[in-house]
């Protein structure tokens, strides 16, 4: 069944509503890994993962690091960007304020985060999506004091959430000797215990005031730059890839069931697991020319773990699926968030604000400074 905006839901993401002499916006708040980070890991001093360095963020804005995992924009970015809905900003960026919570709404998410609190150790600093949603609590209780529990309440109901977690329990936990999960237990019990916590987090959110919640599930991770050179052959890690479909399919059950059980939630998954395996099957048809190596990296060594001045960029950024070992390139979020808008059968609405020239929707792409 398609999802279909009420039409005062679509004035409200146009027009925004009153509540106590605040004119308040619809506005997201966004829980996540790297795939979803615009800055909290950055301003974390002791995380390991950050996108803190050029050329993160090249094609993006300025063309400066920005907290993006990526040259440009991530998929949520995309998808708010299409609903007509504000980009919200990092909760650890400095200039957060009240007033600007109302106005954009606020992102959790962290590079290296996962469902689970033992995810993603070897980082030292990252934030677990219980982290997240202790954040955003607090972020309800400065709400509540600045326009009054009614008020906030209505705000908080009103808005829309995406819970975009999951890769990292697997890639950097399950799949690594050095953490106990991954001898603690097997495929079948570790995603029991994944969906036994995401179902606490998720009914924590409700219990919290999200009713409009969009939960992304996982692409095929087995065949990101960093799997596949980690393998013998270079191809994808099916086992992981295996992983990634019995999480969707358990993820998309579970979000169905509180979906129907929770008073007034309106709960939906994302999967967009096989457009992205499509891609990467055969990326020519969708105007890919690699779907296999990273655009930034050190040429032959590999792998690399992160992109940094000293890398080399592929010559066209828009060619390339991945733009380091993890994490998919700007073109790759707009195939993939387009896939999502297609799924759940949103329709665009009128922005009320364009975004800045530096954060159109489809940045240019420059040059590389040093084209292979």
């Amino acid at each position: 069944m398609k999802l279909a905006l009420p039409v005062l839901s679509v004035i409200a993401i146009v027009l925004g509503f009153a509540v106590n002499g605040y004119h308040c916006k619809v506005v997201q708040f966004i829980f996540g890994d790297s795939l979803s980070d615009v800055g909290n890991n950055a301003n974390l001093p002791r995380s390991l993962a950050k996108a803190n360095l050029p050329w993160y963020g090249i094609d993006f804005g300025n063309g400066l690091p920005n907290g993006r995992f990526t040259n440009g924009r991530t998929v949520a970015d995309i998808i708010g960007d299409k609903m007509g809905l504000p980009r919200p900003p990092a909760f650890l960026d400095p200039s957060l304020t009240g007033d600007i919570i109302l106005e954009k709404g606020v992102n959790y998410a962290s590079g290296g985060g996962g469902i689970l609190n033992e995810t993603g150790g070897y980082f030292i600093e990252r934030l677990s999506l219980y982290k997240q949603i202790q954040l955003f609590q607090g972020t309800q209780e400065l709400i509540k004091e600045k326009i009054g529990k009614t008020a906030a309440d209505n705000f908080f109901q009103e808005a829309r959430y995406v819970v975009a977690l999951g890769s990292n329990d697997f890639i950097n936990n399950y799949l690594m000797p050095v953490y106990r999960d991954s001898w603690s237990y097997n495929d079948q019990s570790f995603i029991t215990y994944l969906m036994e916590t995401l179902k606490d987090q998720l009914t924590i959110l409700h219990k919290s005031g999200a009713r409009k919640l969009m939960v992304f599930g996982l692409g095929p991770m087995g065949c990101i730059p960093l799997q596949r050179v980690l393998s013998t052959s270079g191809n994808c890690q099916e086992k992981t890839n295996k992983l990634a479909l019995a999480f969707n399919q358990a993820t998309s059950k579970l979000v169905t069931q509180l979906s129907a059980r929770l008073p007034n939630a309106s709960y939906r998954f994302g999967d967009a697991y096989d457009v992205v395996n499509d891609v990467i099957t055969d990326p020519q048809k969708y105007g890919f020319s690699d779907a296999e190596s990273p655009c930034c990296s050190f040429g032959r060594i590999r792998p690399a773990l992160t992109c940094v001045p000293a890398s080399t960029l592929c010559k066209d950024r828009s060619k390339y699926v991945f733009w380091d070992e993890y994490h998919p390139s700007d073109s790759a979020n707009e195939l993939i968030a387009n896939e999502l808008i297609k799924k759940l059968g949103f329709s665009p609405a009128n922005q009320a604000e364009a975004p800045s020239p530096g954060e159109a929707e489809s940045p240019a792409i420059a040059p590389s400074p040093s084209g292979e």
